[in-house]
């Protein structure tokens, strides 16, 4: 992997995380996602 590509995937694993982070508990419920798994879903979406 190169430095761009895991430059990118780290900025939209941190932008998801920052996101993510900002939502009620509610809305993250109504997504299907607890708040500790936040990071997990930021990986897996910065993982595609």
């Amino acid at each position: 992997m190169n430095i761009t590509r895991s430059f990118n995937n780290w900025r939209k694993y941190r932008q998801t995380v920052t996101e993510l982070g900002r939502m009620s508990n509610r809305e993250l419920h109504d997504l299907g996602i607890d708040r500790s798994d936040i990071h997990r879903v930021a990986r897996e979406a910065s993982a595609r």
